[in-house]
């Protein structure tokens, strides 16, 4: 089966937002993206998207549910490249395409954590090749490192 260039993902709201304004620079690349909300298919038409579940760390039955979606979008993409800016949806990519599939992965933290790494930000520095923070404050030896912001 081949392999798909890039696999880009991101829960609704604010998450979504940062990933669409990385989305130039995915052009001319085989770009699949998944977020939560179906109706987030309309912001990149021509594109494969996937819908899965939106889970927060208090409702343990959605979380699996999600990851079982995540792992069935990563049997049919096999990404070589996961892109992520978060939360739950993208931190289970980037560890199942990164344990799994060894795809490279990259984990990009919200901008509105201004004073320390989102939960799942944590947990990305475990898996992320390029674990990055937008704000300069919140970056630290051994990562995550800034090196800009997409807003």
């Amino acid at each position: 089966m081949k392999r798909r260039e890039v696999l880009a993902v991101a829960s609704g709201g604010g998450h979504w937002v940062e990933l669409m304004r990385l989305a130039p620079a995915f052009a001319g690349r085989d770009v699949a993206f998944v977020s939560v909300l179906p109706e987030l298919a309309n912001d990149v038409p021509g594109r494969r998207f996937y819908a899965v579940a939106d889970a927060t760390r208090w409702d343990k039955l959605r979380l699996v549910w999600s990851a079982l979606q995540i792992l069935g979008v990563l049997v049919r993409e096999r990404p070589r490249v996961i892109v992520t800016t978060g939360a739950a949806p993208g931190w289970f990519a980037l560890w199942l395409g990164k344990r799994v599939f060894r795809a490279r992965t990259v984990w990009l933290d919200s901008i509105a954590n201004a004073e320390r790494l989102s939960l799942s930000g944590e947990r990305a520095g475990a898996v992320a090749d390029l674990w990055l923070t937008q704000w300069p404050e919140v970056a630290r030896a051994g990562g995550p490192e800034y090196a800009g912001s997409v807003l």
